[in-house]
């Protein structure tokens, strides 16, 4: 990467980190921009083995729950763990060609299978805790949470240009990799590093957009590099647009209203009042 990239990437990575709601900021991680700037800046192109690369990011964040929740691993060295199971994961879909519809196939089964593991969870929690008062970008324990793990400006941007150096460097190794590399993912995980395993299962949902994106930049890219930039990120928004739109819950019949604005009692049988 070109030093030009790495501060673009550096200025992207430091708006992501501001942004203190959790689904929020899993949306706007999810946004392309690295991945733009990766394949304007380096000219790979996009095969099979980049689709593979959105698993890849999942597993990071994966990895790095895993290893900082359960094991108590310092954030820092769990970062590192992650990093090292994308690298590793990199090197194996590398060493052996990936067809581009056969990748498209694979990534689509194992998000479906990952999105119906998170539903079934869900459920099993629900039917386990009482529901929430509100969502959970309303509870001010969690907003104390985000406060208490963001860190100060001048060692966000020291961060992030260490983590865009450090991709630089790793760009010889990844090679095509590099264009789904977690350019951000570092320092989101040390800032959501209470939230991560809220983090990690809205930001899996959003990642279907980013298989669109990829999809849409393959099959555009031997026409126009402009091209393919913009049929991949039409792609990524009407994905984006599907997975965000209200859905109207079942069972919530509505409230009926009386004549002052009121909750109407609905009729019933009359008592009578003679005895």
């Amino acid at each position: 990467m070109t030093w030009s990239a790495v501060l673009l990437v550096t200025a992207v990575v430091w708006a992501v980190s501001v942004i203190r709601s959790v689904r929020v900021r899993a949306f706007v991680y999810s946004l392309p921009l690295p991945m733009t700037l990766a394949l304007v800046t380096t000219g790979h192109r996009v095969d099979g083995a980049q689709l593979l690369g959105v698993v890849g990011l999942n597993l990071f964040f994966v990895a790095v729950a895993v290893t900082h929740r359960r094991l108590r691993w310092p954030i820092l060295v769990a970062d590192a763990a992650g990093i090292a199971v994308y690298v590793a994961l990199s090197a194996g879909v590398l060493a052996v060609p990936v067809p581009f519809e056969v990748a498209v196939v694979a990534t689509l089964v194992l998000w479906a299978g990952t999105m119906a593991v998170l539903a079934h969870r869900a459920r099993a929690r629900a039917r386990r805790a009482p529901a929430p008062a509100g969502p959970p970008e309303a509870d001010p324990t969690l907003a104390a949470d985000a406060r208490r793990d963001s860190l100060a400006p001048p060692a966000k941007l020291l961060v992030i240009f260490v983590g865009a150096v450090l991709t630089g460097l790793l760009g010889e190794l990844l090679r095509g990799m590099v264009v789904t590399f977690p350019y951000s993912g570092v320092l989101v995980a040390v800032e959501a590093r209470r939230q991560l395993v809220d983090f990690s299962r809205h930001f899996a949902r959003n990642s279907l957009a980013l298989i669109g994106f990829l999809t849409g930049y393959h099959y555009l890219q031997d026409a126009s590099p402009v091209g393919a930039l913009a049929g991949g990120w039409a792609a990524f928004a009407l994905v984006s647009a599907a997975l965000h739109l209200p859905r109207r819950r079942p069972n919530q019949p509505a409230r009926q209203r009386g004549p002052a604005g009121g909750p109407r009692r609905l009729a019933g049988p009359r008592q009578s009042t003679v005895t």
